[in-house]
């Protein structure tokens, strides 16, 4: 049904589809279908099925399309995974107020810390950080994808201590290993999260 757009790229179909065209709307939604699934599989919200999840995933995935700005934004594929990220976030955050649940009881913990197969779980690297759970998946997901494409995008610096970090190491260890304060760490943390939004939302 779509092969006619076999060869167009996701930023050309955004444009399309922001200018009415409903068959390359749905051509996009069908590439990143596996995307949103695949998020929806990382999360889980207290008193919902999957297919609830998979739903606020969605929504993301559309607020993508629309708010999508070729030039201003990262790549169509950084944008789309944030506002799928963040749309699911943010039902987790407000189903655990409704219910009085804390929030980590709703979100699902167990996802690899790197691309080894062994690598820790994240609920393990959580332990021992001081970011909130839901933020720490989201810029961890967000530094991948955006290295990828710009190597440069951390210092060295931030480069050893985002990867202490997600080594399962607490600030105190970090600083003790790199020869800094730990608010020296702290501080580095909170330019890498920034960066990335900026970098995304710019």
């Amino acid at each position: 049904m779509f092969r006619k757009y076999d060869g167009v790229s996701d930023e050309e179909l955004v444009i399309k589809a922001q200018q009415g065209d409903h068959t390359a709307e749905e051509a996009l939604i069908s590439r990143y279908k596996d995307l949103v699934k695949s998020r929806a599989h990382l999360y889980f919200i207290a008193g919902a099925d999957n297919e609830d999840v998979m739903q606020e995933g969605m929504i993301g995935l559309f607020k993508a399309v629309k708010g999508y700005e070729e030039g201003k934004n990262a790549s169509f594929r950084t944008f789309a995974s944030l506002c799928v990220n963040r749309q699911i976030i943010s039902a987790i955050k407000t189903a655990s107020r409704n219910k009085h649940f804390p929030l980590n009881s709703s979100v699902s913990l167990d996802i690899p810390a790197g691309d080894k197969e062994d690598s820790e779980k994240m609920e393990n690297i959580l332990a021992s950080s001081e970011g909130s759970p839901e933020e720490l998946m989201l810029v961890r997901d967000m530094i991948e994808q955006i290295i990828i494409n710009t190597p440069q995008f951390l210092s060295s610096f931030e480069q050893k201590v985002w990867s202490a970090y997600l080594s399962g190491k607490n600030y105190n260890v970090i600083a003790e290993d790199l020869g800094k304060t730990p608010k020296s760490i702290d501080n580095a943390i909170q330019r890498i999260k920034k960066k990335v939004e900026k970098y995304v939302l710019e």
